[in-house]
Formats: C-alpha cells, structure tokens, sequence
C-alpha cells in the first residue's frame, strides 16, 4: 500500500480477528492510512499471529500498536481473564494509542428477554436469527456444530466494562449503549482524544461525552 510521501502509517492489532474479511474490521481503520495485524486462537482462521488475547507477552512487542480493535471477543472469555487481556491490550499500545471495543450489553439483553422471551428473534445476522440466548451464552448454532470457542463465558454492563479498563489502568475511558452492544473506548496517556472522537463519528460512532 502506496502512502503520502513523509506520512507514516499506524498498525491496528485486530484482537480474536476471526477469519480474514474488511468487515470485521472497524471502518475507523481505513486501509489507506492503517496496516491490520491479525491475531486469533484458532489456527483455521489463518491469523497473523496465533494466540489468546489474555496473553501476548511471547507474540506482540509492547507499544507496538497505535490502536487495539476487540469486536465481540471479551465475552468468550472466563471473567477472571478479562482483566488480563484489558491489560495486555494496555501493554501492546503506543503511548497515544487507544482500544476500541464492542461486546454484547446485558442490560438489553435482558429486557429483551423480560419483554419478549428468550428465544425471541432479536435480529437476524449472515449466521441467521439471532436470539437472547444467543447473546447470553454464544451463538446456538454454531455450538451445535462443534464450535465450542462460540460460548460466551462472561458478560458486561456498561459500568463494568468502563470499571474494568479504568482499573487496567487506560487514562480515560468512554462507554456507551447502542441497541445490543456496548462500545467503549479507551484512551492512553498521550491520545488525541478529540481527533479520535471525531474520526470515530465520521464513522457513525458517537464516543462524544453526553451532555
């Protein structure tokens, strides 16, 4: 990838990338200024880098990384593992870099569940239905079929995800509810907070602070 003469590009690591396709990566990470890093347990996926995102110390450098994206991957993990993998993604960032995250919100989830059931169709994804089940305990379907890496082992409310990455130690954490997942995202010490707000919402992300 050809880039402007003097401009340097970023690297995203893409944390439990899943296979290779540009829309499991966030649009935020243009490909003309951003190079992706992919790293997955599963070999079959053909990451970059094979390995658990609860430890990367033997894989990835630390401060190798201007950004960290993690989409939907911390609610496979067991709950006393996520506070490690939060701190390896601290670890693997540049001092200006930040972490962009998105998992299931419970607090929907279990509206859903209280206003329509649990094996009421909340949405329909390329995997098909999608019910609160499914959002609770992994994708059913794919458990069905062998794919136990699919279970979900652990949840967030908006305030925990944002206690948790406070108590990683990132500088300055925003989290918000949107629909069926929660967003968040956390700042090192050096980061343009604004620029990175705004390029988020060029995105149709909005990370701005409510009034």
């Amino acid at each position: 990838m050809i880039t402007a003469p003097g401009r340097i590009r970023k690297r995203v690591l893409n944390a439990g990338s899943g296979t290779n396709s540009p829309r499991r990566l966030h649009p935020v990470f243009d490909p003309a200024e951003w190079d992706e890093t992919r790293l997955d347990i599963d070999p079959h996926t053909r990451p970059d880098i094979v390995g658990s995102v609860v430890d990367m110390r033997l894989k990835v450098p630390s401060q190798s990384f201007d950004a960290v994206w993690c989409s939907h991957i911390l609610e496979h993990l067991y709950a006393h593992e996520v506070p490690a993998a939060l701190g390896e993604f601290r670890r693997v960032l540049k001092t200006d870099g930040f972490a962009l995250i998105a998992c299931p919100d419970l607090e929907s989830v279990a509206a859903l569940i209280v206003s329509d059931g649990v094996d009421s169709e909340a949405y329909r994804s390329p995997a098909g239905p999608i019910t609160p089940l499914d959002m609770l305990f992994g994708h059913s379907a794919s458990l069905a079929q062998g794919h136990l890496h699919m279970a979900h082992n652990t949840g967030f409310t908006c305030a925990r995800l944002g206690q948790l990455l406070a108590a990683a130690g990132f500088s300055t954490v925003l989290a918000k509810r949107e629909r069926f997942d929660l967003w968040a995202l956390a700042l090192m010490e050096n980061a343009r907070k604004g620029l990175i707000q705004q390029q988020l919402r060029s995105c149709g992300l909005d990370m701005f602070e409510q009034a």
